[in-house]
């Protein structure tokens, strides 16, 4: 397939608006991907300040915040139920719109053909149109902050039947129907890109690109693709049927003897943890969706900063693949709760410790390649050293909620939050951050300030710790989630000095954030000019083109491979590094 794209490579300049608004290029498709999410990004994280304003000071009443949100803040204090609402809105964006947005969609996009040396993607219109029904899916939930009846209440899970019943609260109307909708457009929009990813890596590799040739990434972003492929259509068909039970009458979700407002509701035979099994059938391969990318950009970035090869390149795709196949396998640890049956209990407990024995090879394959290295210590490669610090340590908490013992004590407390806030959020978050230093020369021909990046870099590694590692404390001593008001507890009140560390921590974090926001939109325009088409030296296919890249990628003939991604520091040669498309010598192989 890749033929069909070498003559129209060089055609006829296009204007502004079917060249960066209206594009089927993968390069310019990926960029918009990347700045959606960011704009998601600042929606969430300001409703993540909103909600540590309120743990930290429950009872203070704020004039100020009155003003700026009337209903929100009615008398001066904040709503319980607006509370819930930023929970259920701040989760959902990011989970979705932000981490799955920015790694598959935004990397994804932009490095496929790059790295395996094709001009475009298989099917650059289908492309685009997964981009187009992603920012379609972006506005929808965006929109269900502004509904008269307020934003949906139900959690980013949103569990029934309190989801399935639009009279179970003011947010459950219209502002739950927004969250489906935006959620269905979502898996729509992952359809698409997961098909067209998978078709791309598999038909168009360049000349000589094997498999056991192409980067960590790319293995990386198959995997998932893959994922989301088997994943995605769970929850579509999930959120049609909660459509149903919500409109149509049906009853899926909701179960007989319901009384909402002293009405009894005309529903029978539906069963609440339906929903359960197939939201988790779906999310926690999810939560792989996100993190398998992070995992894959970072081994290439710690690769190049450290001059070292990867450390068993061939265990890191085996642990990838062991990791995609038991994260279906899993999901019941989340419902340990639900009345499971004890012995189903340790069947899942025990496929979830079973995940952490390839998870456990890539950590020590990452220490593998660090240990021993003349490590570069860029503003890319402190980000994907601290992915790995945030992984392992996520990590470990991770497994006292894999066991169905410790998991009944600590359910549904901040325990769990800073887990998966560590694992599934802030670790894919730093690798994001190390792959945006690490491949702004190639999107923009131009460097971010690399000064400005390793004061980001350290203030977002501290905040992080600050903001998460105490939580692990909080919900040992019984601080649950989605709580409105600790201090109306009186056993939670001695822990309120943590609440306010946590929230002046999470506002420093949060400030840290303009640091990069900034440097990222100023070296756009104003960066320092990448002359050099491989700045870092490094060996995979997509620094053999242009910075940035022209239409069709790699000029008149495509690259050939000759040696698999990580060739550094290799005996006999006169550079650190050797690319991809550099002939193996006869010396070189004896």
């Amino acid at each position: 397939m890749s033929e069909s794209h070498d003559a129209d490579h060089a055609h006829h300049e296009m204007g502004f608006l079917h060249k960066y608004i209206f594009s089927t290029d993968h390069k310019i498709i990926g960029i918009q991907y990347l700045i959606t999410a960011m704009a998601m990004a600042v929606v969430g994280g300001l409703l993540s300040m909103l909600m540590r304003y309120q743990l930290a000071w429950p009872t203070m009443l704020s004039p100020n915040m009155a003003k700026l949100f009337p209903v929100a803040f009615a008398g001066g204090a904040m709503e319980p139920g607006f509370y819930i609402s930023l929970v259920t809105m701040h989760g959902t964006i990011m989970v979705f719109f932000l981490f799955t947005a920015v790694l598959t969609g935004g990397f994804g996009n932009f490095l496929i053909p790059l790295q395996i040396g094709a001009r475009d993607m298989a099917f650059p219109f289908l492309n685009a149109l997964s981009y187009w029904i992603f920012l379609l899916s972006c506005i929808v939930i965006f929109s269900a902050l502004f509904v008269t009846t307020g934003a949906p209440m139900g959690g980013w899970t949103a569990y029934a039947p309190l989801s399935a019943i639009p009279s179970a609260a003011p947010g459950q109307g219209t502002g739950m129907t927004l969250w489906i909708t935006a959620i269905g457009l979502f898996a729509a929009s992952g359809l698409m890109g997961g098909l067209n990813y998978i078709t791309t890596i598999l038909t168009m590799r360049t000349k000589g690109l094997s498999m056991m040739r192409l980067p960590l990434t790319q293995w990386s972003l198959l995997i998932t693709a893959i994922l989301g492929l088997l994943a995605f259509p769970v929850l579509l068909g999930a959120a049609i049927l909660l459509t149903f039970d919500r409109v149509g009458g049906t009853s899926f979700f909701v179960p007989a003897g319901l009384i909402i407002g002293q009405t009894p509701l005309d529903h029978s035979g539906g069963h609440p943890l339906l929903w359960q099994h197939l939201f988790w059938f779906f999310g926690h391969p999810e939560v792989y969706i996100v993190i398998l990318p992070a995992m894959g950009m970072a081994s290439d970035i710690l690769s190049t900063f450290c001059r070292k090869p990867i450390f068993s390149y061939k265990m890191m795709i085996y642990s990838m693949v062991a990791i995609s196949v038991l994260s279906f396998i899993v999901w019941g640890h989340h419902m340990f709760v639900s009345g499971m049956n004890p012995f189903l209990g340790s069947v899942f407990t025990l496929t979830t410790l079973l995940i952490a024995v390839p998870s456990a090879v890539k950590t020590f394959n990452w220490l593998g390649t660090v240990w021993g290295a003349r490590i570069r210590f860029t503003a890319a490669g402190l980000f994907a050293i601290g992915f790995v610090s945030m992984f392992v340590s996520g990590g470990l908490s991770g497994l006292f909620l894999g066991t169905s013992a410790a998991d009944i004590q600590l359910q549904d407390t901040y325990f769990v939050v800073a887990h998966f806030h560590l694992v599934m959020a802030v670790a894919p978050l730093f690798a994001a951050f190390g792959g945006l230093y690490f491949w702004f020369p190639k999107m923009f021909g131009r460097f971010m300030n690399d000064t400005l990046g390793k004061v980001h870099f350290w203030l977002t590694f501290a905040g992080v710790y600050c903001v998460f590692f105490p939580m692990h404390i909080l919900g040992i001593g019984g601080q649950m989630r989605r709580i409105y008001d600790p201090t109306s507890y009186t056993f939670l009140q001695a822990q309120q000095p943590l609440n306010v560390f946590i929230s002046v921590s999470a506002f420093v974090l949060g400030a840290a954030q303009l640091i990069f926001l900034l440097n990222f939109f100023i070296s756009i325009f104003a960066g320092k000019r990448a002359i050099e088409n491989n700045p870092w030296h490094a060996t995979t296919l997509e620094w053999t083109a242009p910075n940035p890249p022209g239409h069709g990628n790699f000029g008149d003939e495509l690259p050939t491979v000759h040696r698999w991604p990580f060739d550094f520091s290799v005996p006999g040669e006169k550079e650190d590094f050797v690319p991809q498309d550099v002939p193996v010598t006869v010396t070189a192989r004896h």
